[in-house]
């Protein structure tokens, strides 16, 4: 068996600014650069149609990674609301329907617990991490970090679900949290720190 070594560059299999800022962020400090996968938009888009969020971010890194000889991690993260049956859940990004805008997606998620109060307004963040490098599976990690949905958005940092996801702990929103508070405690930062931790 090859024991790949740490690698100096990750490249992220994801069309989104937010998520590669938030992970260069996480790379501070370490002997690694994250970039976004180049040529991304070019590719023919992974289709995900899997049910679990590890099943979805485990095969858009062997899908992208296959034609490349980079390491390439994807993730596949989303809220989950028990009172909603675990939606938005693996459907967060299209949850308002394809092309929905952000804040359509939150005025759906806001009007679906209109008439909910207290423990019905629990919810949690999901993110999953796989690793691949050539077409194999070199690490799959995942985190959560839960909390409850606001009547109303709150603040204006972060993006996604943010504004309207309460994090008790700290006794405020996502999207109020300073960039490095953001990163210690939510799900994408939990989680990337265990995906350097199983590739170092």
């Amino acid at each position: 068996m090859t024991r790949l070594c740490s690698p100096r560059k990750l490249f992220l299999a994801s069309g989104n600014p937010g998520k590669v800022r938030e992970f260069q962020v996480l790379a501070v400090g370490r002997a690694l650069e994250v970039q976004l996968l180049p040529g991304f938009a070019d590719i023919p888009e992974f289709d995900e149609n899997a049910p679990t969020f590890g099943e979805n971010a485990a095969g858009k890194a062997l899908y992208y990674s296959r034609p490349r000889p980079e390491m390439v991690f994807a993730d596949d993260s989303g809220l989950v609301v028990p009172a909603l049956h675990g939606a938005p859940g693996v459907l967060s990004a299209r949850y308002a329907g394809p092309g929905a805008s952000n804040d359509e997606r939150l005025a759906k998620l806001l009007d679906e617990l209109r008439n909910k109060t207290g423990a019905e307004r629990a919810a949690y963040f999901v993110c999953v991490i796989a690793a691949a490098h050539e077409g194999r599976a070199v690490a799959i990690v995942s985190a959560r970090v839960d909390g409850e949905i606001l009547e109303v958005p709150l603040g204006t940092g972060g993006f996604g679900y943010d504004p309207v996801f309460f994090f008790p702990q700290l006794g405020k929103s996502f999207a109020e949290l300073r960039p490095e508070e953001k990163n210690q405690f939510s799900h994408r930062g939990k989680a990337f720190r265990r995906l350097m931790e199983a590739l170092e």
